[in-house]
């Protein structure tokens, strides 16, 4: 097995597997001065389906090859306290499995922190976590915790991963984010999916420019501040283009839209479209 800092490979010869290897750091490396935005596919709700009957399919690492062969550059999953849909076999099998990055959404717990420590994906991202919450309401408030999430993302740097906190696009969240050592914020993108869906769908309303501009403003100082500007939550194939377009973005992390899509085209294809839209928008 071969290691390097977005992709895990199983080889069969060391030929194949220095190529395969030099490939990916070319795309890699492409995408980063090209402008490309990445795309991180969250495949949570494929495990959703599967645990709404306690069986064995969906597979979210099916999933998971499906949205690699559609051109996702991270597989993305939130493994829950409660284990709603992401299961610990799932998380074991697409670290053996995922040849592109792996992201871990996590609660900062010391289970956590030990599985993410075992498992090691290539990337942890921190969320606020609450049992009674349907999805991931609001961003980590970093600022109020910042003594405890420092030690948190030391612990999780030492085991050797690159690390994110899901923040609100808020200076003070930034400021707090740097100070405690992450390498990268994911700006909560839900406001700004709401403003586009309460005016119209329109993306030159004013509370939508408001929110994008504000997205904006955080963005530029995450990345003022040495960290990696992505960008995630309730992204859809209707608003999307505006966030791909934002200067100096790294990553969007899209899961429900991109699942919903596949309901009725499949995994590869819903992946594929997300990405054309995601180019078109950031290479515009």
């Amino acid at each position: 097995m071969i290691e390097s800092t977005s992709c895990r490979l199983r080889l069969t010869t060391p030929l194949h597997g220095w190529v395969a290897k030099q490939s990916l750091v070319f795309v890699g490396v492409y995408r980063r001065c090209s402008g490309m935005v990445e795309l991180g596919v969250n495949i949570d709700h494929v495990a959703t389906v599967r645990q709404a009957r306690r069986t064995f399919e969906p597979d979210p690492t099916w999933a998971a090859v499906e949205a690699q062969l559609g051109g996702a550059d991270a597989i993305t999953v939130h493994l829950r306290e409660d284990r709603r849909h992401i299961q610990d076999r799932d998380l074991t099998r697409l670290a053996e499995l995922v040849q592109v990055k792996l992201n871990l959404e996590m609660a900062a717990t010391d289970e956590m922190v030990l599985i993410a420590g075992d498992v090691k994906p290539q990337m942890a991202t921190l969320v606020p976590e609450g049992r009674q919450e349907i999805t991931t309401e609001g961003g980590l408030d970093v600022a109020a915790q910042r003594q405890r999430l420092a030690g948190v993302v030391s612990r999780l740097k030492e085991a050797g991963l690159l690390v994110s906190g899901f923040i609100d696009a808020e200076e003070a969240q930034v400021e707090a984010a740097a100070a405690c050592g992450f390498d990268a914020c994911e700006l909560h993108t839900g406001p700004y999916a709401g403003a586009v869906w309460d005016n119209g769908r329109r993306h030159d309303h004013p509370a939508v420019e408001a929110e994008v501009a504000r997205i904006h403003r955080a963005g530029q100082l995450i990345l003022a501040a040495g960290m990696r500007f992505n960008a995630g939550h309730a992204l859809t194939y209707a608003n999307v283009p505006p966030i791909a377009r934002l200067r100096g973005l790294r990553e969007l992390h899209i899961g429900h839209s991109i699942v919903s899509r596949a309901v009725f085209v499949g995994v590869r294809a819903a992946v594929a479209e997300m990405k054309r839209l995601i180019r078109e928008a950031s290479t515009s």
